[in-house]
């Protein structure tokens, strides 16, 4: 799928600023966000991502995916860094903090309302009601960008991509979703373009995360290809479910990792991604085992893993 415009010229700018240490033929990451502490799905996710970036001979890097400023919880970012310490991964580059690059995200948002591909919304959720796909209300109004959010138009046509776990998944926006926020009206950057944008600069190719994601992925897409980006490959991992059936998270208060257990979870974290066993050792020999071992035609090909995990 090709968008021309100027914005896709932006991306030469962007180019400049692009992570040159990251650019190898495989470029993961690990990027959690700091609405709580990590639990033992997002141990999940960073050991997938983790192994596979290094069974790859590619980089890993970890991004801190904080613009939700209201929402970062308490001492979870210190949390974060505290378990990639603990468990023993180790990032190829300096670790990012995405409230710290809220410039560069706004210079894009500029870029795509120059290119008329954004447009001002005033609708609120009371307004819009159950109705989950934006029918396109404002696009038309010329609001002033000052106040409101920020919506991304989308076209009538289906976007799809292979992914490495999950197979085929496709939508079409239009039908789907509707023109789709970037901007909330409250000035938080919404997660898909900071995501994009960073997930460009940073040189990624492959991206590895939960399956709750994979829905976001179209939008992704269509973002990057607005903007010119490269399209990424994705692994959507099935999630770790709790007693009560709901995904581990920090909504359904999954508890936080015990960091003075890292070796006996981490080999808790290798069994639920069905890779072969691993010695109980320190968490950096272990992840050099799991790593020789790598295989993700053993990872179940589902949305869900077997079992509860608390």
């Amino acid at each position: 799928m090709t968008v021309e415009n100027s914005s896709a010229k932006h991306s030469f700018a962007l180019a400049q600023q692009r992570n040159d240490v990251s650019l190898t033929r495989y470029s993961g990451r690990f990027a959690p966000s700091p609405t709580g502490p990590l639990h033992f799905g997002s141990l999940i996710t960073a050991v997938a991502s983790y192994c596979d970036a290094k069974a790859h001979q590619g980089s890993w890097l970890v991004r801190i995916e904080d613009t939700d400023i209201p929402r970062i919880y308490p001492d979870s970012e210190a949390h974060i860094l505290r378990a990639i310490d603990a468990f023993q991964f180790e990032a190829d580059d300096t670790i990012i903090f995405q409230k710290d690059r809220l410039d560069l995200y706004e210079s894009v948002l500029h870029q795509l309302q120059q290119d008329h591909l954004v447009y001002a919304c005033q609708c609120t959720r009371k307004m819009l009601g159950s109705n989950h796909i934006y029918t396109g209300t404002c696009r038309e109004l010329n609001l002033p960008f000052d106040q409101h959010a920020i919506r991304l138009k989308v076209s009538d046509q289906e976007i799809c991509f292979d992914d490495r776990l999950q197979g085929t998944h496709c939508s079409n926006l239009q039908r789907d979703l509707g023109d789709f926020v970037l901007k909330r009206r409250d000035g938080i950057i919404n997660y898909q373009l900071a995501v994009v944008i960073d997930d460009y600069l940073q040189g990624m190719t492959h991206v590895v995360r939960g399956a709750d994601l994979l829905d976001n992925t179209e939008r992704q897409i269509w973002l990057g290809s607005v903007l010119g980006y490269p399209q990424l490959e994705y692994m959507h991992l099935p999630l770790a479910m709790n007693d009560q059936g709901q995904k581990l998270s920090k909504q359904n208060l999954a508890q936080a990792l015990d960091l003075n257990r890292a070796s006996e979870l981490l080999q808790h974290a290798i069994r639920a991604l069905h890779q072969p066993e691993v010695d109980l050792d320190t968490p950096k020999n272990m992840l050099i085992q799991a790593i020789a071992q790598w295989d993700i035609q053993s990872i179940p090909h589902s949305l869900q893993l077997d079992g509860t995990y608390l």
